[in-house]
C-alpha cells in the first residue's frame, strides 16, 4: 500500500449514496478542507504578517544604523582631513605674518623655515617665495627652482584673484604625487608676494588609511573630475579615474545607496596603505551588489572625500539572522501544517464514526418504529386472521360430522362447498400474513407501478378495526383515471401508515378521517394524496418543528418523535414533498406529493 494511502482520511473516498430517509448530516471532506483552511489562514497569515513587519522594521532599523555610521564616518574624516589642511595653511599664514617679505627671501632663512615646519608638521617637501612679477624670487627645497616664473600659469592668475590656491593631487617634473599650496600676501608699500609650499601626499594617505570602515568599505579622494587623490582598494592608484559616478555637490556630508544596476563591477585593486605605488593584481569583481556611497566636498579645497561601503558584506550578519528567521519560520510553518492536517484529520475521523453510529442507531429506531406500528396493528391483524380460522374451524367440524353421520350426502356437493370456503379462508389468511411480512421486511428500494389508492386501503387494512373499536369515520375519495404511479410500495406502505396512525393519535372518539387521491391541477405529473382529521390540531409554534427527528408533542404518552422525522425522510427519498395545515382545535391536512412517473430526474415539486 502506498504511503499517500496510509496517510488517507478514512472519510476521503466515503460518498453517500443511500436512498434512505437517514443519511450522513455532513460533508466530510468539505468539512475537512474548510477547517484545514481557515485554521491554516488564521493561524499562518498572523505569524507571516508579524515576521514581515519584524523583519521590515529590523532591516529599516539595520539601514538607519548602516547610514548614520557612514554619515558619522564621512563627517569625522572631513574634519580630519580639513584640519589637516587648514593646519598647513594657517602654518603659512603665520610664516607670512612673522616674516617680512625681504627675510623670507633670504636662502637662509627659507631652509630654517621649511626645516622647522618639516618637524612641526611633516609633509612639506619645499617652499618658495614668489614675486608680484611670478618669479620665484627665494626657493628651499631639492629642486632647482629659483628664479622660475609662473606668471602665465593658471595657479598664479587664481591665487591673484582668489588670494589662495591649493592644487590637486599632480605628478608635474617630480614625477612624484604632490599638492601646491600657495598664498598671497600684501606688502605695506604696496604689490604682493605669493607663499608656496609642497606638500607630499603620505599625509593624506596615513590620514585615509587608518579608518576602519566596515563592510570591507573603502576611503580614499577624489578631485571634481573624478580623479584619485589617494590611493583606494577597489578604485585604483592615485591619478587614477574613478569607476562611479561623480557625487552632486552639497554643503553637508551625504550618504546614499547605489544599486548594482547603476554601476559596473567595481575592480579589486591590492595595494599596501601606507605606499604611494598600489599595484594591480589579477583583476576580480570585488564589489557587485549595491553599494553604500557616503561623500564630503572639502570646504575651499578641489577634494571630495568618499567612503565606500559594500552593501553585500556590510549586511553579511544581517543575512545570517536572517537566514536563521527563514529557517525557523519554515521549520514553524510546516510544525503547525502538520499539527493542523494531523488533528483536523483526527477530529473528522472521530465525526465520521459518530454520524456513522448515529446512522446505524437511527436505522435500529427507524426498525424499532415500525415494529411499533406492528404491535400496535396487532389486534387488527389478530381480529382479521381470527374470523377466517373460525370460519375454517366451523366448516372442519361440519364436514366431519357429514363423513360421520351422514355418508349419504358426500356425493351432494355440499362437502365441495365447504371445502372450497375453508380453501378461501387459508388464502384469506395467506394473504393478511404476506401484507403484514411485506410491511415488516427490511427491503431495498425498488420501484414498481403502484397503484396509490390500492395501497391506501391495504394499509387501512390493518387500522380498520381500530378505527371501528373507536366510532372513527374513514372516508376515501379518489379522482377517477388516477394513473400508476412508479414508486416502491413498501415505502408508501410505511408512509401512509405513518400519516393515518398519527391522525389516529389527534382523532377522539367519533372522529373522522378523510382521504383524498387527486392530480395536482397545477401540474399534471403530480398526484396529490390528502389526510385530513378532525383531531385537537397542531399549535403554530410546533409546525415548523414536526418533521425534526425526537420532537413530540405526546412526550410522556409514548411518542418518539420519530413517526413524521421517519415519514419526511421517505417522502424525500421518494422525490416528494409533504406539506401540513393545522388550525389548534378544528384539524389537521398533510398532502403529499408525488410524481406519476417516479424515475424522472427532474427537480421537486414545489410544495
Amino acid at each position: 500500500m502506498s504511503l499517500i494511502s496510509n496517510l488517507k482520511p478514512i472519510f476521503w473516498d466515503h460518498v453517500d449514496k443511500r436512498m434512505a430517509p437517514h443519511k450522513y448530516y455532513f460533508d466530510f471532506r468539505k468539512i475537512w478542507k474548510l477547517t484545514i483552511i481557515l485554521t491554516l489562514t488564521v493561524s499562518l497569515i498572523p505569524l507571516l504578517v508579524i515576521t514581515f513587519i519584524g523583519y521590515r522594521a529590523n532591516r529599516e532599523a539595520i539601514d538607519s544604523v548602516n547610514h548614520l555610521r557612514t554619515a558619522r564616518l564621512v563627517s569625522n574624516t572631513r574634519r580630519s582631513v580639513s584640519f589637516f589642511i587648514d593646519e598647513r595653511k594657517a602654518a603659512l599664514d603665520y610664516v607670512n605674518l612673522s616674516d617680512s617679505f625681504e627675510w623670507l627671501v633670504s636662502s637662509h632663512r627659507l631652509e630654517t623655515i621649511l626645516k622647522n615646519l618639516k618637524n612641526g608638521f611633516g609633509g612639506f617637501v619645499d617652499l618658495g617665495v614668489i614675486n608680484d612679477k611670478g618669479i620665484q624670487v627665494a626657493y628651499a627645497g631639492p629642486y632647482n627652482l629659483e628664479n622660475k616664473n609662473y606668471f602665465n600659469t593658471i595657479w598664479f592668475k587664481e591665487v591673484m584673484e582668489r588670494g589662495m590656491y591649493m592644487s590637486d593631487v599632480f605628478m608635474g617634473f617630480r614625477n612624484v604625487p604632490h599638492i601646491v599650496i600657495a598664498i598671497k600676501h600684501k606688502l605695506h608699500e604696496g604689490g604682493f608676494y605669493i607663499l608656496r609650499a609642497t606638500l607630499d601626499t603620505a599625509g593624506f594617505n596615513n590620514l585615509l588609511s587608518g579608518i576602519e570602515v566596515s563592510g570591507e568599505g573603502d576611503a580614499f579622494i577624489i578631485n571634481k573630475k573624478g580623479v584619485l587623490q589617494t590611493p583606494s582598494r577597489y578604485q585604483g592608484r592615485v591619478l587614477d579615474r574613478l569607476n562611479l559616478k561623480i557625487p552632486e555637490y552639497s554643503e553637508r556630508s551625504q550618504v546614499m545607496v547605489m544599486d548594482s544596476a547603476t554601476h559596473e563591477p567595481i575592480i579589486c585593486i591590492s595595494s599596501d596603505q601606507n605606499s604611494n605605488n598600489p599595484s594591480p593584481v589579477t583583476e576580480v569583481n570585488c564589489l557587485k551588489g549595491p553599494l553604500m556611497i557616503g561623500y564630503a566636498y572639502i570646504p575651499e579645497t578641489p577634494f571630495i572625500l568618499m567612503i565606500i561601503k559594500d552593501m553585500d558584506r556590510l549586511l553579511k550578519p544581517w543575512d545570517q539572522a536572517r537566514n536563521r528567521l527563514i529557517t525557523f519560520l519554515a521549520i514553524s510553518v510546516f510544525a503547525i501544517v502538520i499539527v493542523i492536517l494531523g488533528g483536523i484529520t483526527y477530529l473528522v475521523n472521530q465525526i465520521y464514526w459518530a454520524d456513522k453510529r448515529r446512522l446505524m442507531t437511527m436505522h435500529e429506531v427507524e426498525y424499532a418504529s415500525k415494529m411499533a406500528s406492528l404491535g400496535r396493528l396487532s389486534a387488527g391483524v389478530a381480529h382479521e386472521i381470527n374470523n377466517p380460522l373460525a370460519i375454517i374451524n366451523e366448516n372442519a367440524g361440519l364436514i366431519k360430522d357429514l363423513i360421520v353421520y351422514k355418508s349419504d350426502l358426500i356425493n351432494d356437493g355440499t362437502i365441495e362447498e365447504l371445502t372450497d370456503t375453508v380453501i378461501s379462508s387459508v388464502k384469506r389468511c395467506a394473504k393478511i400474513t404476506r401484507r403484514l411480512l411485506s410491511f415488516a421486511r427490511h427491503s431495498e428500494f425498488k420501484t414498481t407501478l403502484v397503484d396509490l389508492k390500492e395501497v391506501v386501503l391495504e394499509v387501512l387494512s390493518f387500522t380498520r378495526k381500530e378505527a371501528e373499536y373507536r366510532s372513527i369515520d374513514l372516508k376515501i375519495d379518489s379522482d377517477d383515471g388516477i394513473p400508476l404511479i412508479k414508486s416502491d410500495r413498501g415505502r408508501l406502505q410505511e408512509i401512509f401508515l405513518n400519516l393515518i396512525t398519527n391522525a389516529f393519535a389527534a382523532i377522539k372518539e367519533n372522529g373522522s378521517l378523510n382521504i383524498s387521491i387527486k392530480k395536482d391541477v397545477e401540474a399534471d405529473d403530480l398526484v396529490l394524496i390528502s389526510f385530513t382529521d378532525d383531531g385537537h390540531g397542531i399549535p403554530e409554534k410546533d409546525l415548523e418543528r414536526i418533521f425534526e427527528p425526537f420532537f413530540s408533542t405526546k412526550t410522556g404518552q409514548g411518542g418518539t418523535g420519530l413517526g413524521l422525522s421517519i415519514t419526511y425522510g421517505l417522502i424525500k427519498e421518494l422525490k416528494g414533498t409533504i406539506d401540513v395545515k393545522s388550525q389548534p382545535g378544528e384539524g389537521t391536512t398533510f398532502t403529499v406529493r408525488f410524481f406519476i412517473n417516479q424515475s424522472d430526474e427532474n427537480n421537486e415539486p414545489q410544495k
